[in-house]
């Protein structure tokens, strides 16, 4: 085996042990927990961000954030989007910051009448600090690192290393997950999303993770295996991520997760030589087969049931009513919110209370765009253009970025079902804006 197998090999273990520790000892979790933010500052510190520490610790910190809630791991359940922004402004404090990224200085600007609102709306038993933390932090986590990243330079090899932080964590979901649930048969019973295969959290969170990670690691198969062994191995754990994320019986991930994966492929494919093309056309195969398989295999395994969750029908077959779970009755509501209030919104956090009042249904929002226009009002309108279109702009100057269009298909589909409930959507919709250069010593599919 050679060396670099072996590094990586050890890293992809020593993540999958720890997903069983946790499970065996579960004060392993919060150990795991501090150790990452310990472990970061002083490394970060350490190397001064050179290479991009900063980014990577980043990563690092999304790609565990379901497992350590998962696991009661996190110091706090909202850390990971104050550990991405603690991480973030220790790369500008040594590496600096776009002085151009004034579109998110303004998106970040733009939040700011909603908030002032709230402090006079919200009902006198809320709790006004957690309330406009819970709703506000994962857009002001997107605009400080979007600030960040904003044309920030970074070779193609760093990028991928970025990506492998945020995934390895995921293995470690993925690890803790089948110790968890070892026979899906004896707890599917139903079509509905299932906590029991999802580690007893909530299965949309988990299936947008493995979703996320089954996109980085077919990424490394196509991008990042050099040897039969890599290939082999990355294979391995994007059909086990794919296996475990389908059986939480949501949705919303693993469709993003697929979509991510249909666009590096498309991208590649078109911006390869013929030599290039040729190889792809394997891999587009393999891959194909690898995901029929796990398919079929996840069929047999649910005794059909997933067959019907996909074609949104219940367990005997009849087709259901609603196809978004009912959650289309709380968009509508916050559409209504904003006709009644279109310039600045209800303010944070106010939306639930209002529909809370109106129909007597308290769910919290999993759409973001409909959220933004209920609490934000026309302002919100206009955030969300600039976060849509800024980074379309910056694909027509650098058209390298072959990870772009998929960290914008991530985030927007992500905010439609899940909200920005975890730090991964604001994250990794900030990789979008890096200019992602190639370097002559990486290897990419065109064979260069």
């Amino acid at each position: 085996m050679k060396k670099e197998d072996l590094v990586y090999f050890n890293l992809i273990l020593f993540h999958a042990v720890l997903g069983f520790l946790v499970y065996v000892f579960p004060f392993v979790s919060k150990l795991y927990g501090y150790a990452i933010f310990v472990v970061g500052f002083f490394y970060v510190l350490k190397k001064q961000n050179k290479n991009n520490e900063a980014l990577i610790f980043a990563a690092y910190i999304v790609g565990s954030e379901v497992f350590l809630r998962m696991t009661g791991g996190n110091p706090l359940y909202e850390i990971s989007k104050y550990g991405v922004m603690f991480f973030v402004f220790m790369g500008m404090y040594f590496s600096g910051f776009s002085k151009s990224a004034t579109p998110y200085w303004i998106f970040l600007l733009l939040l700011v009448p909603s908030i002032v609102i709230t402090t006079f709306v919200l009902n006198f038993g809320t709790n006004i600090k957690n309330a406009i933390a819970f709703n506000i932090s994962g857009p002001v986590c997107l605009g400080v690192a979007s600030i960040y990243t904003y044309r920030r330079k970074i070779p193609l090899e760093q990028m991928n290393s970025i990506l492998l932080s945020l995934g390895l964590p995921i293995v470690t979901c993925m690890v803790y997950l089948t110790f968890y649930t070892p026979n899906i048969r004896d707890v599917i019973t139903s079509t509905q999303s299932n906590f029991e295969t999802s580690g007893g959290f909530g299965p949309n969170q988990v299936a947008t993770i493995l979703g996320l990670g089954m996109f980085i690691f077919f990424s490394r198969m196509i991008l990042e295996s050099r040897t039969k062994f890599m290939l082999g191995l990355n294979l391995l754990i994007a059909i086990n991520m794919s296996y475990r994320g389908i059986v939480t019986f949501s949705r919303g991930g693993m469709i993003t997760g697929f979509l991510m994966i249909l666009l590096l492929v498309l991208f590649l494919y078109f911006k390869s030589n013929y030599t290039g093309r040729v190889k792809l056309n394997y891999i587009i195969v393999f891959i194909a087969v690898a995901m029929v398989a796990t398919w079929v295999y996840t069929s047999s395994q649910t005794g059909g049931l997933i067959d019907k969750r996909y074609a949104n029908k219940d367990a005997a077959g009849r087709e259901k009513e609603s196809k978004f779970t009912g959650r289309e009755d709380v968009a509508k509501g916050e559409i209504n919110a904003f006709l009644n209030n279109p310039i600045f919104g209800v303010g944070v956090g106010k939306g639930v209370e209002v529909r809370l009042a109106e129909t007597g249904d308290g769910t919290l929002s999993h759409d973001e765009i409909t959220r933004m226009l209920a609490e934000h009002g026309s302002l919100g309108i206009v955030g969300l253009l600039i976060l849509f279109f800024t980074p379309l702009f910056l694909y027509v100057e650098n058209k390298f970025n072959m990870f772009l269009l998929c960290f914008v298909a991530f985030w927007f589909f992500t905010i439609n079902h899940a909200a920005m409930r975890t730090a991964a959507p604001a994250f990794v919709y900030s990789l979008s804006l890096l200019n992602v250069y190639f370097q002559e010593n990486s290897r990419v599919v065109e064979g260069r």
